[in-house]
């Protein structure tokens, strides 16, 4: 999507989209399809939380625990807010990135290349949380 939408001369985003542009957008389209199905049909469950990760998510701003996720940050409100464009968008951009210059996401590191004893799968999986445990003590704090 990156190099239909912004084709900005880098080299690590060539690609030649048109030739398979249209099995992404139907997989993207079901991506959108099956959450917005989901997000219909499931039955509004409430999670339950320790009360040390309530009183720590009070603490960032969140006080909503009513549904699945707070909604502070998973509401079309919170997506408009400065933070939640961030959180949400950006976020996601930067995830997308990571899978392709990684050569996979975290699960297949973890899953298949650890079990197949790949180097550059452990490198990768001690960089996802590494990086996890950077945004959420340093990044997360400063986005809620």
């Amino acid at each position: 999507m990156c190099a239909a939408v912004a084709p900005c001369g880098i080299e690590f985003f060539r690609h030649d989209w048109k030739r398979l542009g249209l099995w992404n957008l139907i997989f993207l389209a079901g991506i959108f399809t099956g959450a917005t199905l989901a997000a219909w049909l499931a039955p509004p469950d409430v999670i339950h939380l320790s009360s040390r990760a309530v009183a720590d998510l009070q603490s960032l701003g969140i006080h909503d625990f009513s549904g699945l996720a707070p909604r502070e940050i998973l509401s079309w409100t919170a997506l408009g807010a400065p933070r939640g464009f961030v959180s949400i968008v950006v976020g996601g951009f930067l995830v997308g990135f990571g899978t392709a210059y990684a050569g996979g996401c975290t699960s297949g590191h973890a899953i298949a290349g650890l079990a197949d004893r790949q180097l550059p799968s452990l490198v990768a999986v001690c960089g996802f949380f590494a990086g996890g445990l950077a945004a959420t003590y340093f990044l997360l704090p400063l986005v809620l």
